[in-house]
């Protein structure tokens, strides 16, 4: 499977630091194409905002209109990547891209609690061997930056390795979080 990733440039993410924005995008990359409507439904919102602001996430590249033959007026979209990132310090200088990168690591991050949480909630009722192959983990390294970014590059390879491989029968989507920072005395 072909990777598409994106790097952030000013206008995207700009754009993509909306509420509706970041919520559509993510549910065409997790669920895959569907139509304004069928988004609209599964938000909780309307179909002309949903519309509207697809077409803002088309206008800088972050969706795709999808052909869909025999299908009549419904426009189906879909996410032209499946992965997304930004260096903030890209924006140095301007003031609103990173005002919008900062918002969507606070948005991702409260996505990555909520997600846990879900998981921490249910796992009891879930099968063995997903409550087994589930798991949680803190390491405490001591890294230079340039050996953080090695790392990263390093699990970054591992990861697309197992994406590339495609599911096995048994395959459930898996949310795989990679944070590493350095650590911050909390104030």
């Amino acid at each position: 499977m072909e990777q598409r990733e994106v790097h952030l440039d000013a206008r995207q993410i700009r754009v993509l630091a909306h509420p509706l924005r970041f919520r559509l995008l993510g549910r065409l990359r997790l669920d895959g194409p569907a139509t304004a409507t069928r988004l609209a439904q599964a938000l909780g919102t309307n179909t002309g905002a949903t519309s509207y602001h697809l077409r803002q996430l088309a206008d800088v590249g972050l969706v795709l209109e999808e052909e869909r033959p025999g299908r009549g007026r419904e426009r189906w979209w879909r996410s032209a990547h499946d992965m997304t990132s930004w260096q903030r310090d890209a924006f140095a200088g301007d003031p609103d891209a990173t005002a919008a990168a900062d918002w969507l690591e606070g948005s991702w991050l409260r996505g990555f609690v909520e997600q846990a949480e879900a998981w921490r909630r249910i796992q009891g009722d879930e099968p063995p061997q997903w409550r087994e192959a589930a798991s949680f983990s803190d390491y405490w390294l001591n890294l230079s930056a340039d050996q953080l970014n090695a790392l990263n590059a390093d699990l970054a390879e591992v990861i697309e390795r197992y994406r590339a491989a495609g599911p096995a029968p048994d395959a459930r989507q898996i949310v795989f979080y990679l944070y590493g920072m350095p650590r911050v005395e909390p104030s």
